[in-house]
């Protein structure tokens, strides 16, 4: 069996797309499935829209995504005379012509055609059989010409298995000259595409259902230079909730990869999420916790033929992208090693400027800083949230929900008394640990006459600025006793006490 051979070719035109992403992914899954090759092909002809920038953020991207290729990376510029050679071949071979006629001519003709209600509508064919002595005219007239592909005017159709769709077909008669070549003398994709996955050796095209109307021209194009026809693969695309396809135009830094990176996703569970936009094992599976499960479950016969859906609401307070992609976020969050997630968090802890380098060291702080993470982050659906949500844990510099202060800490003006009373308890224990933190509170609460959950919210607001967490014994042991019984006093201000009453005039 010959060696699968499969490319990934973006256009460096901005960040890398989460549909780039996903084509990206679905190629290389394959070929670590079945072996083979990865060729990645910076596609960079269009020279207006084209940067460097924007090709390092692409390759950036594929690396925060841990995809990796192994041939390239290729700059389809640097091929562009061989594009040119292609299509004069094909023009030696007769398989493709100059044609001569001006825009205007050509929309006339389109107007025309429009008006008189004809079924075809493409180019007519008038430069199609020109003799020498009429291309030689135009050009000594000055006329700018372009290339077509001659598109042979017989019954029948062309046509391509799609390892997705199946049999598809279009027939000739619906398909024009269509141009191959500027008048610039600059390649179309559609032949540049071609002669490069002929150079490259690619026997497979995985790539998004959108390409569908230029396969059949390009089969066209393979068999008109006696090319080997690669195998095709269509991905259904990935649309809005309103069916729209995704763009940034559209829809903003949401659609990038760098968005999902800079707001604290991991990058595998990332891959995860875009893996299941258009393909499944056929049941309710959802997490592949590494790379090599995925790899193991993925195939081209999981792929669907249906659109799958981006289900993001551009504006919505309550989610910053599709709640599918946060909840497989947040489920990787939970199950992987902590020694894994730790190096994640660090990276936020040292960008936020609240790491501390004895968490690295080993010993008992280590120990800490591991068992905190196996405490907190299963209420956590990104990194960021343990710099954000989980501030307090690393840092004495907390900011405190506004909410949650209204709520707990301010409900009862006594607590501005409880919360010192808590703290001079707390201090006096000999121990220090979930069971006796736990029976000093509520041994307060009964000696006070009142309800526990009046103390134990105030106090998880006190010390985390947070109405939510972990239970607030464990809250207490995690952030040890000196810092808890300092918050408690500290945080004991915040509670607003009753008005003194107006002095009778």
């Amino acid at each position: 069996m010959a060696e699968i051979r499969v490319r990934f070719p973006p256009s460096p035109t901005g960040y890398l797309h989460i549909g780039g992403a996903r084509t990206a992914l679905y190629n290389w899954l394959l070929v670590k499935k079945l072996g083979g090759k990865l060729v990645l092909r910076i596609e960079d002809t269009d020279v207006e829209r084209s940067t460097e920038a924007s090709a390092q953020a692409i390759l950036d991207g594929l690396k925060w995504m841990g995809i990796t290729w192994d041939e390239g990376p290729y700059l389809q510029s640097d091929y562009a005379e061989h594009h040119r050679e292609t299509a004069e071949a094909l023009v030696q071979k007769g398989a493709a012509y100059r044609c001569y006629c001006t825009k205007e001519e050509l929309a006339a003709k389109r107007e025309a055609a429009q008006a008189a209600k004809k079924s075809f509508q493409g180019y007519d064919g008038t430069c199609r059989d020109l003799t020498d002595e009429q291309r030689a005219a135009f050009e000594s007239e000055g006329r700018e010409s372009v290339v077509r592909f001659r598109v042979p005017r017989q019954e029948g159709s062309v046509g391509f298995n799609d390892l997705v769709f199946g049999l598809t077909e279009v027939s000739l008669a619906e398909l024009d000259d269509f141009v191959i070549v500027r008048s610039n003398g600059v390649p179309l994709y559609v032949l540049s595409n071609v002669a490069d996955d002929h150079r490259d050796r690619i026997t497979l095209v995985l790539r998004g259902a959108d390409h569908l109307v230029n396969t059949p021209k390009q089969v066209m194009l393979y068999q008109a230079m006696g090319w080997d026809v690669p195998q095709f693969a269509h991905m259904a695309l990935t649309l809005d909730p309103k069916k729209a396809k995704i763009s940034k135009r559209r829809h903003g830094e949401v659609v990038t990869v760098q968005f999902y990176r800079d707001h604290g996703f991991l990058p595998w569970a990332f891959c995860n999420f875009m893996a299941m936009l258009g393909w499944s094992t056929g049941d309710d599976r959802e997490l592949y916790e590494t790379p090599e499960d995925l790899i193991r479950a993925f195939s081209i016969e999981g792929m669907a033929k249906r659109n799958s859906v981006f289900n993001y609401r551009k504006g919505d307070p309550k989610f910053i992208t599709d709640p599918k992609a946060l909840h497989i976020n947040a489920l990787h969050l939970r199950t992987m090693a902590v020694a894994d997630l730790a190096p994640h968090v660090k990276q936020q802890l040292e960008a936020a400027s609240i790491w501390d380098t004895a968490w690295d060291e080993g010993g008992d702080r280590r120990t800490w800083f591991l068992e905190l993470l196996e405490l907190i982050r299963v209420r956590y659906h990104l990194l960021t949230d343990f710099v954000t949500l989980a501030r307090a844990f690393f840092d004495d510099d907390y900011p405190m929900d506004a909410k949650a202060t209204k709520k707990s800490l301010r409900k009862d003006p006594a607590l501005a008394q409880y919360l010192p009373q808590l703290a001079e308890r707390l201090e006096g224990l000999e121990t220090y640990n979930l069971e006796t933190t736990e029976t000093t509170l509520r041994a307060l609460c009964e000696e006070l006459s009142i309800k526990p959950g009046l103390l134990i919210n105030a106090s998880r607001v006190a010390i985390t600025g947070q109405g939510v967490g972990p239970g607030i014994f464990d809250v207490f042991t995690a952030l040890g006793q000196d810092r808890t019984c300092a918050r408690l006093r500290d945080k004991a201000k915040l509670v607003e006490q009753p008005a003194t009453p107006s002095p009778q005039s």
